[in-house]
């Protein structure tokens, strides 16, 4: 069964909105069945009668069976009634139209996926905001970012800066012989005081803890840290992983993924990229000048061997089949490669992978969900980001002058069970949470929520 993603629709704001998604096939559908979760009105506008039959049996939202570049499939919508409205269909053309045209039909905030990365810099997007795009999302641009600072943080299984690195949040793996094994949280805080980072939650087989003072560490855990910037030496020399310089990568599929990682990483370090398409081969090469390319087959073990598997120190897979991805991961862990990361389109298959050894996955659904969190969660978050192999978000906001957050230290706080604070920035200065700590207006918070705390969480922050 799919792991259900959900969405916060605003700590700050939690109203109900009349949202359509123009989709055709799963992105759409995920996001659909996500959103319902929230108790908005949603239409999803798709091609495919039969999975809208489907999914109208499943979830309590209205389909519409049409094309979505149709003024009257979006008038029978009733997009002029819409507060957002999301079109992630696999074409980039028909998203810009659709979105244009419902902007046209009275639609207030459109949010269009792309695929072609060029469409995001500051000109293209005010010409498409002129003409009605509000937004625009590339969720293969934002994987390859995601690749670029794993790498660059190569202990950490996920890795994501608030506040323009202010604070951060790492993922890190618990291994066997782990110093911190069968030791709990204050402990670890009392004999580290000077590692500035907060756990603000563990995933164990599957579930998301929300830690307090005596819960204690498994091996196997995934450790959720949020702290100041550059603090992952620390936390490695206290888990007792070793810091991994990352030299030489090679990369399995030449798509857009691989393509825009590639072009980020080679004047970092030694890329080697795999693609099974002779043609796309051959692009490659006349676009990434530093990246050796080789036409072959990415499940051939013994020509990933011939080009240098074997002394890498990152393997990266991104072809199109998911089960390619975690099959040459695994191959090139057994080969001593200190860090994967793979591709998963499925969801379900999330925990999965992580369990039987791939350190990182990356998905393109949770990916557009994250960033389109944002626009549910009005203007007062700065930024929010989904989790692998969880449904909780840890997502960055400004606290408002009537806050009743603002009127108690934090530790009498009303704080429901299944949230935790996990920083604090206020101007440029970043504060790590205790009982005491009073927080401000125009304070950026950074909070860590499963999606039960997500009502007692809102009226806090009102």
């Amino acid at each position: 069964m799919e792991k259900k993603v959900y969405f916060c629709t605003s700590f700050l704001n939690l109203i109900e909105m009349n949202i359509i998604i123009a989709g055709d096939g799963e992105v759409g559908v995920h996001l659909a069945k996500s959103l319902t979760e929230l108790d908005h009105n949603i239409t999803i506008v798709d091609p495919h009668s039969e999975l809208l039959k489907r999914l109208e049996s499943e979830s309590d939202l209205m389909t519409i069976t049409g094309d979505s570049t149709s003024p009257q499939v979006l008038l029978d919508a009733n997009v002029g009634d819409c507060d957002l409205f999301l079109s992630v269909l696999h074409e980039e053309s028909i998203n810009l139209v659709t979105c244009i045209l419902a902007k046209k039909l009275k639609a207030k905030k459109t949010v269009a996926r792309i695929t072609n990365a060029e469409l995001l810099s500051p000109k293209h997007r005010e010409m498409f905001r002129e003409l009605g795009v509000d937004e625009l999302v590339c969720p293969e641009r934002i994987a390859a970012k995601e690749i670029t600072n794993l790498l660059n943080n190569s202990e950490a299984t996920e890795f994501f800066d608030f506040s323009g690195g202010l604070l951060t949040m790492y993922v890190i793996r618990l291994d066997e012989g782990s110093p911190v094994l069968e030791h709990n949280v204050k402990e670890l805080t009392q004999a580290y005081p000077e590692l500035q980072v907060r756990v603000v939650a563990l995933l164990r087989g599957g579930t998301t803890i929300i830690p307090h003072g005596n819960t204690v560490f498994h091996a196997g855990d995934l450790a959720y840290l949020i702290g100041r910037a550059n603090q992952l030496e620390n936390i490695n020399q206290v888990v007792g992983k070793q810091n991994v310089s990352i030299r030489n990568t090679m990369i399995a599929g030449g798509g857009r993924i691989g393509r825009y990682a590639a072009m980020t990483l080679q004047d970092k370090m030694r890329i080697t990229l795999i693609e099974e398409d002779r043609r796309r081969a051959e692009e490659l090469s006349t676009l990434l000048d530093d990246t050796l390319i080789i036409h072959g087959d990415a499940t051939d073990i013994e020509l990933l061997k011939e080009e240098g598997l074997e002394s890498a120190d990152a393997f990266i897979g991104v072809t199109d089949s998911s089960e390619t991805n975690v099959l040459t991961c695994l191959h090139a862990k057994r080969l001593g490669v200190k860090r994967t990361i793979a591709l998963v389109e499925n969801t379900g298959f999330i925990d999965i992978s992580q369990d039987i050894g791939i350190d990182t996955i990356i998905n393109k659904k949770l990916i557009t969900a994250s960033y389109i969190a944002r626009f549910i969660v009005k203007g007062d978050a700065v930024s929010s980001k989904w989790l692998s192999g969880t449904n909780a978000e840890v997502i960055e906001l400004i606290v408002g002058k009537w806050s009743p957050a603002t009127r108690k230290p934090i530790g009498a706080l009303a704080i429901p069970d299944g949230a935790t604070i996990g920083g604090v920035i206020r101007g440029r200065e970043t504060l790590l949470p205790n009982r005491e700590l009073q927080l401000q207006q125009d304070d950026k918070v950074v909070i860590f929520a499963l999606p039960k705390a997500m009502t007692e969480m809102a009226k806090l922050f009102d």
